[in-house]
Parts: structure tokens; C-alpha cells; sequence
């Protein structure tokens, strides 16, 4: 079974592997449907409205598919290839080896946010942006530079999410208040938890819609989804997903989700919440 690792701890091929995979499904057409797909959740996941993806108890589920289906794409190019987690209360400067022109590449200059460094340099001729949020042909970062922003999530934080005694709570959106679904995707307290506080500290086209551009989104929300795990195994009398009954306009236990349902897949969240049928991380116990 694939082990998901803490890209700290990946090899020197390991990094490169990973890194090679993303830029041949780049260049072989496969990786731009999926930021046009968080593109499209993210516009239209309202308080007030339908909502799957965001702000809503399957914000979890829906994006354990969508990194599953992700890391299949991967595994086309190498079947070796595991999506890596960054575990941000660690692994918190610039300088860190994550930001390494060998890996994910570092900040972008101050006067357009372009990434000047790495793999996913414009330069470098293999990283070109189809879905823009202006004329801008190149990948953003402004990591660091926000105002409201300037810090990583703290572990303190990131424990304050795990200690919630319950998944999520009416009214299941951005207000609910102290489930562990919108304390860790960061709506509560103030919209300063681990999840939203990362896409804007790293900014650029991660604070968008069309955050998968960068491939910073693929390890912030595996580290997102192996917290998913961690909250389970703290709380195992806990349901790991609520709703259980229908509720209107999100997803209950044993509904579909879309986009899998529009494909004339089913995918609940029933069906995500194990996450040993698919990978397992390194800190899972053997």
C-alpha cells in the first residue's frame, strides 16, 4: 500500500520523482482539471447555498477524492509517486527545504509575485498557467508578505482543531462554531485556522480559487487530510462524519458528492472515511 511521507523526510529521488510527475501531467494535459474543478467548487460553495466542497462538513471527504484521484494521476506517470504532506507548525521558515529550488521553489519577487526559482518557474519553460486570475501567465506566491497574515498556523492552533469532541455542527458552514471540520478548515475563531491561514499566508494564486496551480495546494491538504485521520484516532467514539441524516443543501453521510456524481460516479462520505483503504501515512500505527 502507498505510504504518504512528510516531505521532510523524502529521499533526494523522492523529491525528484514527485516533482517530475507533476510537471510530465502537466505537460501531458492532465493536471489543469483540477484547478478548473476547485475553481468551480470554491465559486460556488455559499453559507447559503449547495456547498460540498467548502464550507461544509464534506470540505474532509471531498477532498480526500480529490487528492485520491490526483495521486492516481501521478502514480500514471510513476507508480512510485506518493502526494507528500508539509507539516506548516514544523517546517515554518523560507529558507525551509520544502521552499528549495530543487523542490517546490521559493517566494516571488515583490513587484509581480512571480516565482523566480525552481521548477515551476515561468522560465523554466515547463509550469505555464491556462487558468489565470489576470493576464499574469505565471505561477504567484506572496508568502509571508500579507498584513493579516504574516505567520504560519501554530501547533497550538492545529491542537485546538484536534481537541474538538465532534466533527461539525448545524448550521454546517463557515458559522458553525467548534466543530473540528471548520476549526482545522478555518473558519471559526475568527477565520484563523490551519487550512485558510496557510492559502493566505502563501498567497498569490494560492489565496484563489485556482489554488491547485501551485503545487503548495497538493501538500497543505495532505496534511490537512492526515489531521483528518489524527482527529479520528483521538476520538473514537466520535461519529467521523456528520451529518448523518439529510440536511438541505450539503451532504450527509451516505449521499453523493459532486463532481464524482455528475460522472455518473457515487462517492460519499461514508466512503472516505477510512483512509487505510486507500494509503497510509508514516505516523499511522502499524
Amino acid at each position: 500500500m502507498a505510504v504518504r511521507k512528510n516531505q521532510a523526510k523524502l529521499t533526494k529521488a523522492e523529491r525528484r520523482d514527485f516533482v517530475e510527475a507533476l510537471l510530465e501531467l502537466k505537460r501531458r494535459g492532465g493536471y489543469d482539471k483540477y484547478v478548473e474543478t476547485h475553481d468551480r467548487f470554491v465559486m460556488s460553495d455559499l453559507d447559503d447555498q449547495e456547498r460540498t466542497g467548502h464550507v461544509s462538513p464534506s470540505f474532509l471527504p471531498w477532498h480526500r477524492q480529490f487528492l485520491l484521484d490526483f495521486e492516481r494521476d501521478l502514480q500514471s506517470v510513476n507508480p512510485a509517486v506518493t502526494l507528500p504532506y508539509w507539516d506548516f507548525t514544523v517546517n515554518r521558515s523560507l529558507n525551509d527545504p520544502v521552499f528549495a529550488p530543487d523542490f517546490l521553489g521559493g517566494n516571488g519577487r515583490e513587484r509581480d509575485a512571480q516565482v523566480m526559482d525552481g521548477p515551476f518557474a515561468y522560465g523554466g519553460g515547463r509550469w505555464p498557467i491556462y487558468f489565470k486570475v489576470d493576464e499574469r501567465p505565471f505561477l504567484m506566491r506572496e508568502m509571508g508578505r500579507s498584513k493579516t497574515t504574516p505567520q504560519l498556523p501554530t501547533a497550538a492552533t492545529v491542537e485546538a482543531a484536534l481537541a474538538a469532541p465532534y466533527y461539525d455542527e448545524a448550521p454546517w458552514n463557515s458559522t458553525s462554531k467548534a466543530g473540528f471540520r471548520n476549526l482545522v478548515e478555518g473558519w471559526a475563531n475568527g477565520n484563523t485556522g490551519p487550512h485558510n491561514t496557510v492559502h493566505r499566508w502563501v498567497g498569490g494564486h494560492m489565496n484563489t480559487g485556482m489554488s491547485p496551480n501551485d503545487p503548495v495546494f497538493w501538500l497543505l491538504h495532505c496534511f490537512i487530510d492526515k489531521l483528518w485521520s489524527d482527529w479520528q484516532r483521538r476520538h473514537p467514539k466520535a461519529p467521523a462524519y456528520l451529518p448523518v441524516e439529510p440536511v438541505k443543501d450539503i451532504v450527509a453521510l451516505n449521499q453523493p458528492m459532486k463532481p464524482w456524481s455528475e460522472k455518473g460516479q457515487r462517492v460519499t462520505p461514508a466512503d472516505m472515511i477510512d483512509h487505510r483503504k486507500f494509503y497510509s501515512y508514516d505516523t499511522d500505527a502499524a
